[in-house]
């Protein structure tokens, strides 16, 4: 069975401006969140990038092709309605952070680890004040409360339109170090991204590619794509 999909309904897309921001119009009608509210966006760079997702449809609606839409739909039916409980779970991803948990062998992987992860550990500290703590192994290593503590104010100080994509960043990447490396213009985010994939990327290396983890790992590094340019588009 073929599953229904909603038909192109109108003919003219526009932005224009509205109270507290932007909003696409579909001949003329703002269009609204799936739980009814007005979709009203903070700038007009991401309006006109949600305008443009609506233009390119044919004849059939298909959300899988609109990224900005959806992350913005996101931002306002679910992020803004729980923002602190949205925070906070993205600030515990700081007490087991993928960069602190090392290889104990081989040697070479270890040495990749120690160059891609090492300055990135680095740069959070000087920027954050915040001193995590490295091992080898999978065991839990507990962090300073202190550290915490800073990556938790720095979480909850973003907006609901840039935490919705930070979420993303962070949980694709498996690193709220990395998450907040992306939101800054001196780190390369296609560097980042090969970062949080070192691990796997090794194991390919040693056992060779599979095909369907290809496809996934292809899926996972555009849906970072996408939630880094919805993070520009909303910060300017």
């Amino acid at each position: 069975m073929t599953e229904w999909a909603q038909k192109r309904f109108w003919k003219e897309t526009s932005v224009e401006p509205a109270e507290g921001g932007y909003q696409v119009r579909l001949d003329g009608r703002g269009i609204r969140t799936p739980s009814k509210a007005p979709l009203v966006l903070p700038t007009e760079a991401l309006a006109r990038a949600v305008a443009d997702e609506w233009d390119a449809q044919d004849e059939a609606i298909l959300p899988a092709t609109m990224p900005m839409t959806r992350t913005a739909n996101s931002a306002v039916d679910k992020v803004a309605i729980q923002f602190a409980e949205v925070a906070d779970l993205l600030a515990a991803y700081g007490e087991s952070d993928l960069l602190c948990y090392r290889a104990e062998h081989p040697e070479e992987l270890i040495q990749r680890q120690a160059a891609a992860w090492d300055p990135v550990l680095d740069w959070a500290a000087q920027e954050f004040d915040t001193q995590l703590n490295v091992a080898a192994g999978v065991m839990f290593v507990p962090q300073p409360e202190s550290s915490i503590a800073a990556l938790r104010r720095k979480t909850h100080a973003l907006s609901h339109w840039q935490l919705t994509a930070f979420h993303d960043l962070v949980a694709l990447t498996g690193s709220l170090v990395l998450g907040f490396a992306s939101l800054d213009p001196r780190w390369n985010r296609k560097d980042i991204w090969a970062w949080s994939r070192l691990d796997e990327d090794w194991q390919a290396e040693q056992w060779g590619q599979d095909e369907e983890a290809q496809e996934a790992a292809a899926r996972k590094a555009q849906a970072f794509a996408d939630a880094a340019r919805f993070y520009d588009l909303v910060t300017g």
